[in-house]
């Protein structure tokens, strides 16, 4: 079964070459031209990640991500749009996005981005491997395979791109990791707007592992971070 993509943008011309291109690759791709629209779609059928123009009419792609993670911790959300501020990528972030790509973009750029999330889901499983076993991390037990945080029965689901930086983390405690390297690792680059990205999602993250006093993500000046417990 060919990974379902539900892709919401309003330009009929992108739309269609991007769509097509997208169908050449063996995706099911589900179009919708408004938030509203696309909010109705989701709410009715299963897909694999969303892909998600911010500039949208009936509903914004902001508003839209939002409703979709409140329903969804698991599905991947992508943004592709025109807004390339700072401020527009980190809010879109914080609203529980994973990735943020913006236009122009290359095709070719698009499906490596979507492959990533795609290795995580029902249709491409991984065998799970031994670095993917569930780890200690302090009082919380961490899955990255159900991406999940557990503390006293309480369970919290994190996003893929959560849960990855959360696995680095976690597989080097009380190790100083070099911010380049821990974006590399998950980016795959590690220019300021990435630098920017990983703030939000370590500051995420604090927050979930707030349960525990002895545990901390520490910034370590001019390097990067350290967790410890």
């Amino acid at each position: 079964m060919s990974p379902r993509i539900l892709y919401v943008e309003d330009d009929p011309n992108l739309s269609f070459a991007t769509k097509d291109n997208l169908e050449a690759n063996e995706y099911e791709i589900v179009h919708c031209m408004d938030g509203q629209e696309a909010w109705n779609t989701f709410q009715k059928e299963h897909f694999d990640i969303c892909v998600l123009d911010v500039m949208l009419p009936q509903m914004d792609g902001f508003t839209l991500a939002e409703k979709i993670r409140a329903s969804d911790q698991h599905v991947p959300i992508l943004f592709l749009t025109a807004r390339a501020l700072l401020d527009d990528r980190l809010h879109g972030l914080r609203l529980g996005a994973d990735d943020y790509v913006t236009k122009p973009f290359s095709i070719q750029e698009l499906i490596l981005r979507i492959e990533v999330f795609l290795r995580r889901s029902k249709t491409d499983t991984p065998r799970p491997s031994d670095d993917d076993s569930p780890l200690r991390v302090g009082r919380y037990l961490f899955d990255f395979q159900k991406l999940t945080l557990t503390l006293n029965g309480d369970t919290h689901t994190l996003t893929f791109r959560e849960a990855e930086v959360m696995k680095y983390l976690a597989q080097r405690p009380n190790e100083v990791i070099k911010r380049e390297d821990l974006l590399k690792a998950i980016w795959g680059d590690d220019d300021y707007f990435m630098g920017r990205s990983l703030d939000v999602f370590i500051s995420r993250l604090r927050k979930y592992l707030s349960g525990d006093p002895n545990l901390r993500i520490d910034n370590v000046h001019g390097v990067g971070f350290r967790i410890s417990w």
